[in-house]
């Protein structure tokens, strides 16, 4: 019981601040004859953080919004500077909403959750935070430090809807598990661990 309670408290703690300091056809079957449609190339990412750097790998073939929305964040430079504000031992670490101090940046809109794209909330992987709607993510994400299939798209509902994963970590899985290490004060790094800056690879 205690278990189960405690897992359920993660899950409001992971969604607690995903997105709320935002601005508020049919398909022809395709034949022999139709070309077959190019496969979105995967983009890498640099993440430089004050305890090192990640490297990750995303994929616009499975999550293309979620993908486009991350790069349009990454390109207008609103990562940096920014903290992993959050850390859930065992769990997730959650960052990309909050500057130092924890004030809150005004981002985008919110986005389509593309949760059902096939892609698991397993270690190493990237995905959205939210708010308990699921077409609530806006700028903030969390790396998986271990395997979540309790955070994987089950269904159309509220509660089975599930977490977009767009990505996975290729290079710092070191600084990922050091990150998840730093003493705490509840789920705040007693310390900050500040995001200095998100670019592009190649």
């Amino acid at each position: 019981m205690r278990r189960a309670l405690a897992l359920i408290a993660t899950l409001v703690a992971l969604v607690g601040c995903g997105a709320h300091h935002a601005k508020e056809v049919s398909v022809l079957p395709k034949t022999a004859s139709q070309p077959a449609e190019e496969k979105a190339p995967p983009v890498q990412v640099e993440i430089k953080t004050t305890l090192g750097t990640m490297v990750v790998e995303l994929y616009p073939d499975k999550a293309p919004k979620t993908v486009e929305n991350f790069l349009r964040y990454v390109d207008e430079g609103f990562y940096d500077n920014t903290l992993f504000h959050r850390v859930v031992r065992n769990f997730v670490i959650q960052g990309g909403g909050y500057g130092p101090g924890m004030v809150p940046k005004e981002t985008h809109g919110p986005i389509e959750n593309e949760a059902g794209n096939g892609l698991r909330n397993v270690r190493g992987t990237i995905a959205m935070a939210r708010t308990l709607k699921p077409d609530s993510a806006t700028s903030q994400f969390f790396f998986n430090l271990v395997d979540n299939p309790n955070l994987d798209h089950h269904g159309e509902t509220l509660r089975t809807w599930g977490y977009c994963v767009f990505g996975k970590m290729v290079k710092g899985r070191r600084v990922m598990d050091h990150i998840a290490k730093v003493p705490l004060q509840g789920t705040r790094p007693k310390e900050e661990v500040v995001i200095l800056s998100v670019r592009r690879k190649g």
